[in-house]
């Protein structure tokens, strides 16, 4: 485990976004998969501008970073941002989500939109 001292108010900022639930969600499942925001909106059951919204929120602190295939644009974790090993510290500590994204496949629903 790395050892990384992180200041107060940048740790609060995290700790602020990993606060919400859906945010703290998709960090968990996009610590393994990448995803766009069609499964995202599958999984939450809540509309494309407002998964658009926590994409953009962690994406502006580059926890999150996006990649082009296409006409979409997949989201994943920054395991490179200075401050991954504290959030997969938090992360470690939380139940896998994955039966998510494997309902999505059981409904044939994972990545729809490619």
């Amino acid at each position: 485990m790395i050892s990384t001292s992180i200041e107060m108010d940048k740790a609060a900022v995290l700790l602020k976004l990993l606060g919400d639930k859906t945010r703290l969600t998709m960090m968990k499942i996009l610590d393994n998969h990448d995803c766009c925001v069609c499964e995202f909106v599958e999984i939450f059951q809540v509309s494309q501008p407002s998964i658009s919204q926590h994409l953009r929120k962690l994406r502006d602190i580059d926890l999150v970073k996006e990649e082009r295939r296409g006409q979409w644009i997949f989201y994943s974790i920054n395991k490179t941002h200075e401050f991954y090993p504290f959030i997969e510290q938090i992360l470690s500590q939380l139940p896998s989500q994955d039966d998510k994204l494997n309902k999505l496949e059981e409904q044939g629903s994972r990545i729809t939109c490619c």
